[in-house]
């Protein structure tokens, strides 16, 4: 078997972000009674859900510092690369900021895939890296049962600039920045029920950075900023309400969506992932439906960013949107509200 005709996809039991341990599962993982020392200079850490951590280093200026590597959610080893790096690398675009430089986490079964494929994965995150203009400045590597692959990114911001996931404020406007159902396209593929319409779909999605946000960020109108993955929007948008205190209000008919999704919803074409989620949020939301929990549960990979903006910065805001080649992402799919009953209500 040459290593064209391989399917990384068949040597892990996860992909992409669908690969996150559930929040629940989390909040238990990071629940501790050790005391941390107190570090004035540490603005951003795990006092937050947010997306990377931030460090202040005087003159206004702040240094991100971020992780993040999954298994692979496509079979080709270059493209799988590029994904990987482009999720890691848009932490730092949710928060603000420019990435300076990234470090790879590669784990590699040695015995099972040829090491050729390996060089590949590398070869797609220095494509990635180029394209961030930033360097692949290094990196670990260990032999492990199944491929794993994703960076280290160090990122610098003006501190005025810094967005938070639990920043937003009541009568924000809430817009999302790509589609959702990339983990019902990549389900479909693995499952070899993807449409001739979707192929390459969810896989140039999934490669384009969130550059976007550290231009938004620059905008005294944005309030708070995080990126779709793993939780997909509905797991991010509680986190972002129940940061905030508030309540979000979506509009489902305007939450941007890949078309006919419901090709493989209809067939429950479904991660399993999406039903995990959705064990943890079900308390937290009212107004869901069939349709809407799939798609809104859905695991996504380097998703859109989920942004909160005054009011008053509409039409700022979107003229940015329209400016940075985003026009159809340009009407908001929900409100900050005051908190009520549900940290999120559909409508």
């Amino acid at each position: 078997m040459t290593t064209e005709e391989i399917r990384l996809t068949k040597y892990s039991h996860g992909g992409g972000c669908g690969c996150k341990i559930a929040p629940h599962v989390l909040e238990q993982i990071l629940k501790t009674d050790f005391a941390s020392p107190l570090n004035d200079k540490l603005i951003v850490g795990n006092s937050t859900k947010d997306d990377a951590a931030v460090y202040d280093i005087g003159n206004g200026q702040g240094v991100i510092s971020t992780t993040d590597f999954f298994m692979p959610i496509v079979d080709d080893a270059f493209t799988f690369g590029k994904i990987a790096s482009a999720n890691a690398i848009s932490d730092v675009f949710a928060m603000g900021g420019k990435p300076l430089m990234a470090i790879a986490v590669l784990g590699w079964p040695i015995n099972k895939l040829p090491v050729e494929l390996a060089q590949k994965v590398i070869d797609g995150a220095r494509a990635i890296c180029a394209e961030a203009g930033i360097p692949l400045a290094g990196g670990h590597s260990i032999d492990s049962p199944e491929p794993i692959f994703g960076l280290a990114v160090t990122g610098m911001l003006d501190l005025k600039n810094l967005k938070q996931n639990n920043t937003a404020k009541e009568g924000n406007l809430i817009y999302l920045t790509k589609k959702l159902g990339v983990g019902l396209l990549t389900t479909a593929e693995k499952r070899g029920l993807l449409r001739e319409d979707h192929i390459g779909v969810a896989a140039r999605q999934m490669m384009q950075l969130n550059s976007f946000g550290a231009k938004a960020a620059q905008l005294s109108g944005v309030t708070a900023m995080t990126d779709v993955t793993g939780f997909g929007l509905l797991g991010h948008l509680i986190e972002m309400a129940e940061g905030a205190h508030l309540t979000a209000q979506i509009e489902y008919s305007k939450v941007p969506l890949i078309d006919n999704l419901n090709h493989y919803t209809s067939q429950n074409c479904v991660p399993d992932s999406t039903y995990r989620n959705w064990s943890g949020y079900d308390p937290k939301v009212s107004g869901i439906t069939g349709d809407s929990l799939l798609t809104l549960c859905d695991p996504q990979t380097n998703g859109g960013l989920l942004i909160t903006i005054e009011p008053d910065a509409k039409k700022e805001f979107e003229q940015l949107l329209i400016n940075e080649g985003f026009q159809n992402f340009v009407v908001p799919i929900g409100v900050m509200k005051s908190r009520a009953e549900k940290v999120v209500e559909l409508i």
